[in-house]
């Protein structure tokens, strides 16, 4: 018996165990990377005689010259700010979008579902050029608006599509049985439907968030001058000068870049798991 569980533990350690260690390594490598290079001097980037995946003398010269230097403070502050304002916007549509698709049933309703989806595939640089048009004629540009309203064109048609299954993978009787009892659609929606519907509308709102936090074309197109600028726009513009790279800033805005997507993700991590659980346990 013995050799048996051992040998059991060997299959388990190959099969899975190992297989899983790497492949963890092999997606946390680059932030290592990036934090290694962040915390380099300059004169050790480019020093070969120093092992590039180690750090003989670290320096926050990178992240003191980020802050101090440019306006990263003001873009990040510019990012959260659209991208707060347009992952509300495309959640609030998404969910009306999805639940209509999703729980009422008419002719021609699973063709405008493929149809909302095919639009997110629809690449933003051909929808750029018309879209600079409206913000022109609203005069947006340079305002926070100009994302706000722009950034829900490629996410609502996947937000919306994603809600619109999940929404019928709900049972109509729970619904039904609200309104026989003297519910409204809406109060059946709201304290049947949307509850049960979190672990989706979790998902569309990370997904909304992690799009809207790395969006470059659109904030180069209509927010990109002054101190408007985005992280992602910001850090091109100011930390690449013609054929020079500031590699550790560049590096250091990245690893700070990545922390409200890091954070969104471990604070709804536990919300998204319970709500699965409780659906599963539901349904």
């Amino acid at each position: 018996m013995a050799i048996v569980g051992s040998r059991g533990r060997s299959r388990r350690f190959v099969t899975f165990q190992l297989p899983l260690a790497l492949y963890a390594l092999f997606l946390l490598f680059p932030f290592y990377w990036m934090v290694v290079v962040s915390l380099k001097p300059n004169n050790e980037l480019l020093d070969t005689s120093i092992n590039p995946f180690l750090i003989a003398s670290a320096t926050l010269d990178h992240y003191t010259y980020l802050f101090r230097e440019t306006d990263f403070l003001r873009w990040t502050w510019n990012t959260a700010i659209v991208t707060i304002g347009s992952t509300i916007v495309s959640l609030v549509c998404s969910v009306l979008i999805g639940y209509a698709l999703g729980r009422f049933r008419f002719r021609g309703g699973n063709f405008l579902g493929i149809g909302i989806f095919l639009a997110y595939l629809v690449p933003p640089t051909l929808l750029f050029i018309p879209l600079s048009q409206v913000i022109a004629r609203f005069q947006l540009y340079n305002e926070y608006w100009a994302l706000v309203f722009t950034y829900p064109t490629f996410l609502i048609p996947f937000a919306g599509w994603l809600l619109m299954g999940y929404f019928r993978t709900i049972p109509r009787e729970l619904e039904m049985s609200a309104m026989v009892d003297g519910a409204t659609r809406l109060q059946a929606m709201r304290q049947i439907v949307l509850p049960l519907a979190l672990p989706g509308i979790l998902s569309a709102g990370i997904f909304c968030f992690t799009l809207g936090w790395n969006e470059f074309l659109y904030a180069l197109v209509f927010m990109g001058s002054g101190t408007m600028k985005t992280v992602p726009v910001g850090v091109v513009s100011d930390l690449i000068k013609a054929d020079v790279y500031f590699w550790g800033s560049l590096m250091a805005a990245g690893i700070l870049g990545s922390v409200p997507v890091a954070v969104a993700y471990s604070f709804f991590v536990d919300n998204y798991i319970s709500g699965l659980t409780a659906g599963a346990t539901k349904g």
